[in-house]
Formats: structure tokens, C-alpha cells, sequence
């Protein structure tokens, strides 16, 4: 007897499909309120302004070109991941085209560093391996670099609220004075607001603590504290210098292709790409999808598609002049600190970004100029201690023992891959120990069994 119901021979990838539609189209949907979501889109403008601003005086990156493209990248990231992925400057190349002052790099060698970073990475990430790598890197020394990061960036703060700075030399002046747009009493007061307005940042901070508290949280979970602290930023670089104004020209800026040498390649790889390319692989891919799946854990990213986007993003910016970036954990816990719940809050930064490259371009330096280091500073601040408190899950005394030892390491010797070696040789050290001795005791056990059991057949 033949059956009426027909069975198809290819299953239908009709559910897949939806479950795929359902996931993109949630990318950009509110989870909190738009203030908050705008709020969180500056959280990592602490770390991203200064390293663009000394990188356009220093080594004349064109402002405007960065602009755009992360800006693209910010759109594009934050539809594909659904999560507030933030799109960051690659440090270690900054740091030495910045510092080293007996030769500062060139564009062309900076875009080189860039791009070789990001071959190492695609590949790393459409092979698998790092995919392999996130599998079996042991949690605490992923903490450990993120601890060590996390402290980098709140010391760094610290210095950004008490001393004036020089970015175009990367030192620290005089103390700063207590009255001023730039002073002392504006960074304290806008700590304090952002304590008042965020807290620890905990979702579930205050939960049942009283009908008056619950209220005053409530409230002050409607302000978008870090948006209102850059605005003020912003309003204080036009009382600081209101020449800037006439000095702003509108369009933006020629966007030409870079030419590299073979020489550009050679030494933007030895001097940039070698320290940058454990740093990305680290902080940029291992760190951030660890966080991501501690801040958003119904959005699971993969490792694989973390490295294949700053593999991406770098291979079509470089060869413009746009600046390298990378996805960081700091930058992340930036923006989930100050209120980022999802894509829309890249998507509001991305969009910002764009109108400010398309109207004024490479002339915007001279507002980043003038804008108030302390500020930056305090929002630094929070983007390193909640970059740091994400290494407060460590279960036993020796996951603690060898994530401190991790981050201290990094933090001394200036190095996260310096710190990451320690660590991995650490964890294999108190690991075998363990493992020796259950493996006796199991040993030992099993042979008194044994024992036990022929005299009892006997």
C-alpha cells in the first residue's frame, strides 16, 4: 500500500533560513532604550580618539578616510554580530609609529603592518585554527590578559586625568589644575555623574534594595550618562578655542590608494605586524569573544568569524589610508558599560562617524584637538575597570593564581604575548601536578582492589 504522504529526498533548509533571517533582523532591535543605546555608542571613544589623533599629527593619517571606512565597519559589524563590536585602533602599530621618534613610520609602512596582520588573521580564521585556539586556551589566561588590558587602560586614564598629555609625543606634562574646561573639578564631577547614572554597571544592581532606591536606579537608568559627558566634551572645545569653528572646511576628504613599496612592507612587517600580531590574536578574537559570550550569552560569536572580520575590514581600508583596527575587549566593555545592548549601538556610532567624515574630513582634527583630555580619560577609566572585572569568575585558588601571574607579567614586561606564554606554561605546570597525583592515587587504588578481590576468591 502506498502512502499518501510524500517525503521529500532533500531536507528543506526552510527553518534554517528563518532561524538565519530571525537572527540578522534582531541585529539592530532595542533591548534597552535608544538614549541608553546612544550612550554606550561613545563608550570606547576613550581609547579610539587619542590613538586617531596622535596617529593624524604624528604621522598625518588622513582623519576624514578613517572616519568613513570605520564607520562602514561599525554598520557592517554590528548588523552581522548583533552585539555593541567595537571597531579599534591596532595599538602595538600605533604605539610604534607614534613613539619610536628617532623614525617615525610612514603611511604606506603603517597601512603595510596593517595588512599583514590582517592575511595572518583571515587565514588563521577561514582555516579553523582559530577556532582551535579559543577551543583550548586555558580561560585563565584569557582573564589574565584581560585583567593586565583592563589595568593598562585604567592606569593610562589615571594619567589622562591628573597630567597634561602630549599625544603627538606620547608623554605626560605638567599636573593638571583644578579649575578649567580641562581641569581637575570638571574630570572628579563627571566620575561622580557617571557613578550616580551607571553604577557598577550590573543589570541586576539594586535588585530589591527598596522602593526609594529602586526609583532613584530607574530614573537614572533613563540618562544617557557617557553621551551627556562627550557632548560636554564637545561644547567645551568651542569655549576652549572658538577659533576652531572658521578653521572647519566642509566636504570630505580625496580618497586616493596608497602605494607600498617592497621596502614599505619589510619594515612595516618587522617593526609593526610582529608585536601587533599576538596582541590581535589575544585581545582582538580570543578576549573579545570570551567577553561577548559573558556579556551576551543568547549571541554566541565564533572565533573563526571575529579573525575573518579584522582580516576584512583591513584588507579593504589599508589600501586607502584608513587606519588599521581591530575588534578589543576594552572597547566592548566600554560600550556595554555605559548602556550598548546590541548592534544598534555601533550602528548610531557608525552612522555619527560617517556624517562627521562626509561633512568636515581631515580638518576634524582640530576639534579632536581641543577636546578635553580628562574627559577622555574618565571614559577610559571605565572601559579598563569593567574590562577587568570580567576576570572575577575564576572558581579555585590556582586559576587565580596563574590569571594574576598572567597580568602581572603582561603588565611588566609590556607584552601580552609575553604574559599569555607565561600563563600557558603556568597552567600545563599546576595541571600536570594535579593530574601526577590523582594519577597515583588512582593507581594505588586500583591495585589494593585488585588485591582485595584474590584474597576473597581464595
Amino acid at each position: 500500500m502506498i502512502s499518501d504522504v510524500s517525503i521529500p529526498l532533500v531536507a528543506s533548509d526552510e527553518p534554517r533560513r528563518n532561524r538565519r533571517c530571525s537572527y540578522y533582523t534582531s541585529s539592530f532591535r532595542l533591548k534597552t532604550t535608544v538614549w541608553a543605546e546612544l550612550s554606550g555608542s561613545v563608550g570606547d571613544l576613550g581609547t579610539y580618539i587619542p590613538i586617531v589623533l596622535a596617529l593624524t599629527l604624528v604621522n598625518n593619517l588622513n582623519l576624514g578616510t578613517t572616519l568613513i571606512f570605520t564607520a562602514f565597519y561599525n554598520i557592517v559589524t554590528g548588523f552581522l554580530f548583533g552585539v555593541p563590536m567595537p571597531v579599534q585602533p591596532m595599538k602595538s602599530i600605533a604605539a610604534v609609529a607614534i613613539s619610536e621618534s628617532t623614525a617615525h613610520l610612514t603611511i604606506p609602512q603603517i597601512m603595510a603592518a596593517g595588512i599583514s596582520t590582517a592575511v595572518v588573521l583571515l587565514v588563521l580564521g577561514v582555516t579553523g585554527i582559530m577556532s582551535w585556539l579559543y577551543k583550548y586556551i586555558p580561560l585563565p589566561v584569557v582573564r589574565g590578559i584581560q585583567l593586565s588590558q583592563g589595568l593598562s587602560f585604567a592606569f593610562s586614564a589615571i594619567k589622562y586625568i591628573r597630567y597634561d598629555q602630549n599625544f603627538a609625543t606620547g608623554e605626560s606634562g605638567s599636573s593638571r589644575g583644578w579649575i578649567g574646561v580641562d581641569g581637575l573639578v570638571v574630570a572628579i564631577s563627571a566620575i561622580l555623574f557617571l557613578i550616580l547614572v551607571n553604577g557598577s554597571g550590573d543589570d541586576s544592581e539594586g535588585d530589591g534594595e527598596g522602593e526609594i532606591e529602586t526609583t532613584i536606579r530607574s530614573v537614572s537608568k533613563k540618562i544617557p550618562g557617557a553621551l551627556i559627558v562627550f557632548l560636554l566634551g564637545t561644547i567645551f572645545c568651542f569655549i576652549q578655542n572658538p577659533s576652531i569653528a572658521k578653521n572647519l572646511a566642509f566636504g570630505p576628504s580625496k580618497i586616493e590608494i596608497v602605494n607600498i613599496t617592497w621596502e614599505d612592507w619589510k619594515i612595516g612587517f618587522v617593526r609593526a605586524a610582529i608585536p601587533q600580531i599576538p596582541l590581535s590574536i589575544l585581545n582582538s578574537v580570543i578576549a573579545v569573544c570570551k567577553l561577548s559570550s559573558d556579556l551576551f550569552p543568547e549571541r554566541q560569536m565564533s572565533a573563526m568569524a571575529v579573525s575573518t572580520s579584522v582580516g576584512l575590514m583591513n584588507l579593504v581600508g589599508c589600501w586607502f589610508g584608513a587606519m588599521p583596527v581591530c575588534h578589543g575587549a576594552g572597547g566592548l566593555a566600554g560600550q556595554y558599560k555605559f548602556g550598548g545592548r546590541s548592534g544598534a549601538s555601533v550602528l548610531f556610532l557608525g552612522t555619527g562617524k560617517l556624517i562627521l567624515g562626509l561633512t568636515f574630513g581631515n580638518s576634524l582634527v582640530k576639534i579632536l584637538g581641543e577636546f578635553p583630555v580628562g574627559i577622555l580619560g574618565v571614559l577610559l577609566l571605565f572601559s579598563g575597570v569593567e574590562l577587568a572585572m570580567a576576570s572575577r569568575d575564576m572558581g579555585s585558588k590556582e586559576e587565580s593564581f596563574v590569571m594574576l601571574v598572567s597580568a602581572a607579567i603582561s603588565l611588566t614586561g609590556s607584552s601580552a604575548a609575553l604574559g599569555f606564554v607565561c600563563g600557558i606554561l603556568l597552567f600545563a605546570v599546576v595541571r600536570l601536578r594535579t593530574w601526577n597525583i590523582d594519577g597515583c592515587c588512582r593507581k594505588n587504588k586500583k591495585s589494593d582492589d585488585h588485591v582485595e578481590n584474590r584474597a576473597q576468591l581464595v
